[in-house]
């Protein structure tokens, strides 16, 4: 890569992602709205509003890739989610569309099928269910990006995040724990790999608790490698849920799925 764009470099995902991809392109451009001081020869900054349509166009010219984690990231109000994960959105891949970037990868989520139950395995084509405003946008996304790669030919993998943390908050996360170096190898894969199309990705790591099925993506070549079965016995994962039927614990949204309505 000789220039990649990351957004949304400021969050937890991106400032794993730009530590751990130093040096993997020639440039890598940062952006976020909070300001960034600390860039290194190799990297550029170049902060906006996803909102701001001419502001997004500077911000991907001049990239071969993108990779967008950018955006609202948990459940908020409406007009926050708009402005962020929806109107952003679409003018990253207007942006993307007029300065001929052909590659992407698009920071989706688990919540985009968090009403599934727990017990029902899934895979690409699974049936939408999100839990959440959030979860709705992030379906949006995935919509828009399959959009731009039938009309225009822009591959997008579409990576329904699970929980990348340093280890699995709760029990829920034994099954939907995605490691850092998991995370980073996947990213290579999406930009190395000869051709990339439109799939829809589970970015979890190799957990003995399996809720998603990537086998319909195998042809990319991504193998994750670290468990959550190492915290397996942490003693904060023990305490079994009380009630099998909680939206809690019942969803694979987890919280979001028990959670009221932001607005409310």
């Amino acid at each position: 890569m000789k220039r990649i764009l990351l957004t949304g470099v400021a969050g937890n995902l991106g400032k794993i992602v730009r530590v751990k991809l130093a040096g993997w392109a020639d440039v890598m451009r940062l952006s976020d709205l909070n300001e960034i001081t600390d860039a290194s020869a190799t990297e550029e900054v170049q902060c906006c509003d996803l909102g701001d349509r001419e502001a997004v166009m500077k911000l991907v010219e001049g990239c071969d890739g993108i990779i967008h984690l950018g955006g609202i990231s948990t459940e908020n109000t409406f007009d926050s989610i708009l402005n962020g994960n929806i109107v952003g959105t679409y003018n990253l891949y207007e942006a993307a569309r007029k300065h001929g970037v052909k590659r992407i990868l698009f920071a989706s989520s688990n919540h985009t099928i968090g009403f599934h139950e727990r017990e029902t395995q899934l895979d690409a084509d699974s049936t939408m269910r999100p839990d959440s405003l959030y979860g709705v946008s992030k379906c949006y996304g995935e919509m828009l990006a399959s959009l731009y790669y039938d009309k225009f030919g822009i591959e997008t993998a579409r990576v329904r995040i699970g929980s990348c943390f340093e280890k699995p908050l709760d029990r829920r996360m034994l099954a939907t724990w995605l490691s850092a170096d998991d995370f980073v190898s996947l990213i290579k894969r999406i930009f190395e790999c000869d051709r990339l199309g439109c799939p829809v990705i589970y970015a979890a790591s190799a957990n003995a608790e399996q809720w998603w099925d990537n086998s319909k993506v195998s042809y990319i070549g991504w193998q994750p490698k670290d468990s959550s079965e190492k915290f397996a016995q942490q003693e904060y994962l023990q305490k079994r849920a009380v009630n099998a039927n909680d939206p809690a614990v019942r969803y694979q949204g987890g919280g979001f799925a028990s959670a009221g309505h932001f607005e409310d």
